[in-house]
């Protein structure tokens, strides 16, 4: 079974969310099999900053929907979206 990467954008309800603190959470909230690579921030507007984790998942049924899942029910946390998949 292969690996896919997927660039995520998870947006904080919040512009005075912690970012380094829902970073924290958002790696703590993986199910199991996931991993992160990295983080970007991107500035969105009106001083709220989006973070982009690129995820390592297994290449099985499903693909992302479980760290989709997993990060949506992360407080602090107000939509989750993929932007980008693709195969290693």
């Amino acid at each position: 079974m292969g690996k896919v990467a997927a660039k995520l954008t998870v947006m904080p309800n919040d512009p005075e969310v912690d970012l380094d603190e829902l970073q924290e959470r958002l790696e703590n909230s993986l199910p199991e099999g996931a991993k992160i690579n990295g983080f970007e921030r991107d500035d969105v507007a009106f001083g709220l900053v989006a973070l982009q984790p690129t995820v390592i998942v297994p290449d099985d049924a499903g693909g992302t929907e479980a760290v989709e899942e997993a990060f949506s029910g992360v407080d602090g946390v107000e939509s989750v979206t993929v932007e980008n998949v693709g195969r290693l």
